[in-house]
């Protein structure tokens, strides 16, 4: 790994809260994500299972957690299981963790190699009465394919039919909601790292260059500053792009008097960083481009200061419907003969709103070990929860696409802008475009 671990204490903690939340006598599994074949004779870059990462800091394939808090034989309580490396695992694929390295990171006291999983994993539920079992459950995406956490439920379906089966999403959904102050340290990690980069940006464009070569100098900053990588594929959208929202081709000539749409974040330590600022490509907005960034600009202020304690998600998102609507007013983009039917009573704030033609996506998500992380959007607002705040405005006919994104971490005396020192007014984007 290429970032420093975080503290043991942080996944002790972890472990201790889920405990706070079994059912008695329950025996709750965490498998790694499988490997991922890219070709014949090729993965993909590991990526950890994220429940499986915040519960043990354990950042390798083949690992298996088993909690037990009400087993009568303290040796079960909580096991580790990794895979056990030999002469050709470390000539072929390197270092694997061994059993003191293994403890040091996740403070799991009791660790096994993997063979031995299957004789305590029959030990544990012999004496337990439920199961909880992890799946990759997330209101964003529906899994069609099939993989590791999915094939294990199935295992213990067959074998083990007359144990109670529940799940552990709802639960992780709950706790990881939450950030502690290791997980938030970690998270301005990222965030620092993205601000080095987006100046590196600043100082590199112009005309002339492609959209490739800048995604480059963006990758290349996060890996000398011990990011992971990229916490999702960016986003570096010139011209008409930027009204594609999830534009990832990246492989545009970015042209003189065009603006830029740049979507981008650092991973660190598995906690992602998110976001999104628009620059002119050749230094200097234009009275029109100016115009439609401080619109925008309006909006994310007057959102982010409602990200609060107590918030819920539908009225926060109505809210900001309302102010980008008068905003939109304010451009001329719509009319209020367009608004005359906007019921914001009686229809969720995503449907049939005039300004929903120039704002299409929704304002804020969860961040943290994923960039949409998970978490209700059912439940209020609270300290420790982090949002991001990224309204826009898209005018395609206009080839022009403005979105600006911060990171927001709610706390009880109100929130901290984690992205409040990366540039965002006009005048300081043009002053260190200049330089």
């Amino acid at each position: 790994m290429k970032y420093i671990p975080l503290p043991q204490e942080l996944f002790v903690q972890n472990r201790r809260r889920l405990t706070a939340l079994l059912k008695p006598n329950a025996v709750v599994i965490f498998n790694s994500h499988d490997e991922m074949p890219k070709s014949a004779d090729s993965n993909f870059n590991y990526s950890q299972n994220r429940d499986m990462y915040y519960l043990t800091g354990i950042d390798q394939e083949d690992s298996i957690l088993i909690m037990y808090p009400d087993s009568p034989n303290p040796m079960y309580k909580e096991m580790l299981f990794l895979k056990r490396t030999n002469e050709t695992i470390a000539i072929w694929e390197g270092h694997k963790y061994t059993k003191d390295e293994a403890f040091a990171v996740s403070g799991v006291t009791r660790i096994h190699w993997l063979e031995e999983f299957d004789t305590m994993l029959q030990l544990v539920l012999h004496q337990s009465e439920f199961v909880y079992l992890n799946l990759n459950e997330h209101d964003r995406h529906v899994w069609h394919q099939s993989y590791k956490d999915l094939d294990f439920a199935h295992r213990i379906q067959r074998e083990y039919p007359l144990h109670k089966l529940e799940r552990s999403a709802p639960l992780m959904h709950q706790l990881r909601a939450i950030k502690s102050e290791p997980e938030v340290m970690a998270m301005k990690e990222a965030v620092a790292i993205t601000h080095k980069a987006f100046e590196r940006v600043l100082k590199f464009v112009k005309p002339g260059v492609t959209e490739y070569e800048i995604e480059a100098e963006i990758t290349h900053e996060f890996l000398r500053n011990r990011a992971t990588g990229h916490a999702y594929t960016p986003i570096i959208a010139s011209g008409a792009s930027a009204c594609v929202l999830h534009y990832i081709e990246n492989n545009k000539v970015c042209n003189d008097g065009d603006m830029m749409l740049l979507d981008f974040g650092a991973e660190y330590a598995n906690y992602a960083a998110d976001l999104t600022r628009c620059i002119p490509v050749n230094g200097k907005f234009t009275a029109r481009q100016k115009e439609i960034y401080n619109g925008v600009l309006s909006i994310h202020n007057q959102s982010k200061a409602m990200l609060l304690v107590g918030e819920t998600w539908d009225h926060y998102h109505m809210k900001v419907g309302q102010i980008t609507t008068e905003v939109l007013l304010k451009l001329n983009l719509i009319s209020k003969e367009d608004c005359k039917n906007d019921d914001w009573d009686n229809v969720p704030w995503n449907e049939a709103k005039a300004y929903r033609k120039y704002l299409m996506h929704g304002t804020s998500h969860f961040l943290g070990l994923d960039v949409h992380d998970i978490g209700s959007r059912y439940r209020k607002f609270e300290a420790g929860m982090v949002f991001t705040c990224e309204p826009g405005i898209y005018i395609p006919e206009e080839g022009l696409g403005i979105r600006i994104e911060n990171d927001i971490l709610i706390t009880q005396t109100g929130n901290i802008d984690l992205m409040a020192a990366i540039p965002l007014e006009v005048e300081a984007i043009e002053a260190l475009m200049a330089k």
